[in-house]
């Protein structure tokens, strides 16, 4: 390979003035020596000694893995690809689009590829049932659906095939948790492996009663307990919360309800729960936030109880025309 050699001091400044001609070869890695640099060139140069040196070609990284894919699928079959996907810890979980299964090995060999993660999974159901699963299939890496996934410097550890998991919700949850103050008693209805709970009790010196009804969910919660150096407490609980919370001799002064697809259904017993002036951090699926506003008024209203809304936001899209919306709202006695 043709090579412009050059003093070890002069060769960044040798570097940029080729660069800007470009007389650089940027498909091959400058080698530097003891005393001397040799710069890869596209063609001779006056003015500079010129060596043939061997030199290691750069190795190029795609930027998405339909790039991988450019000589296995069409162009429009790319463009029907959802080339985002859900990274939790060191698996990945792909959706692929019903009119590109015939080609998913291809597609999960490409995933397996670019992001170098354990494990490609594919999504063959949407979640369903009371403990909020839905069915995997392996498609490339090794066969392990168990991880541990880091954020906000929390460690979670959890079998995707047995739990539900949103990596999309760390904003929230980070929103959440700053929104907390220390000393408060906190109900989580629907906690899964806990990612509200030990994000918020990681920071804040607040007492965390923590519910699903998912075993596996709560198996893996109190693992995470473990795992976590906490500033709080956290309680698990399992079972149905409808249940479970008539045994609780307090009241909280905040209660997180992530279940936006039955959430509503569980309003009755957050409003009966919360201290007054507490706060209910509602979740539900929706194109708007009317619905969800009108539904934490009417059951404050049916217990004899008022709502502040504080704040209302979008968490992530879910379709076209559909959001997981996020409203917060202050829970107070009516005046009499």
């Amino acid at each position: 390979m043709k090579c412009v050699k050059v003093p070890l001091k002069q060769i960044n400044d040798t570097r940029i003035k080729l660069m800007s001609d470009g007389l650089m070869d940027m498909e091959y890695r400058i080698k530097t020596t003891d005393e001397f640099g040799y710069i890869p060139i596209t063609e001779d140069i006056d003015g500079y000694t010129i060596e043939d040196i061997d030199l290691e070609p750069v190795k190029k990284v795609p930027h998405n893995f339909a790039e991988i894919l450019k000589d296995e699928l069409s162009a429009e079959e790319i463009e029907n690809l959802k080339t985002s996907f859900d990274t939790i810890g060191d698996i990945v979980i792909l959706e692929i689009p019903d009119e590109l299964c015939a080609k998913k090995q291809i597609i999960g060999d490409a995933a397996y590829k670019f992001t170098k993660r354990k494990a490609i999974y594919m999504k063959k159901s949407a979640i369903k049932g009371t403990i909020r699963v839905r069915d995997l299939e392996f498609l490339s890496g090794v066969d392990d659906s168990v991880t541990i996934h880091k954020e906000h410097g929390a460690r979670l550890k959890l079998d995707v095939r047995e739990v539900y998991f949103s990596p999309r919700l760390a904003t929230e949850r980070k929103r959440v948790m700053e929104s907390v103050g220390d000393g408060e008693k906190i109900l989580d209805m629907f906690c899964g492996i806990g990612p509200f709970p030990i994000v918020i009790a990681r920071n804040k010196d607040v007492d965390i009663t923590a519910v699903d009804i998912n075993e596996a969910a709560i198996k893996y919660l109190n693992e995470n307990i473990m795992m976590n150096k906490l500033k709080g407490n956290i309680e698990s609980y399992c079972g149905d919360v409808r249940e479970v919370s008539k045994g609780f001799k307090t009241k909280f002064d905040r209660i997180i309800m992530n279940l936006p697809g039955l959430a509503y259904t569980f309003l009755d017993v957050a409003v009966d729960l919360i201290e007054d002036n507490g706060i209910i951090n509602y979740y539900e699926f929706s194109d708007s936030y009317e619905t969800g506003i009108k539904r934490l008024e009417d059951a404050c209203k049916k217990a004899g109880k008022q709502v502040e809304i504080i704040n209302t936001r979008k968490v992530k899209s879910i379709s076209p025309d559909e959001w997981h919306v996020a409203i917060d709202g202050k829970v107070t006695s009516l005046k009499e």
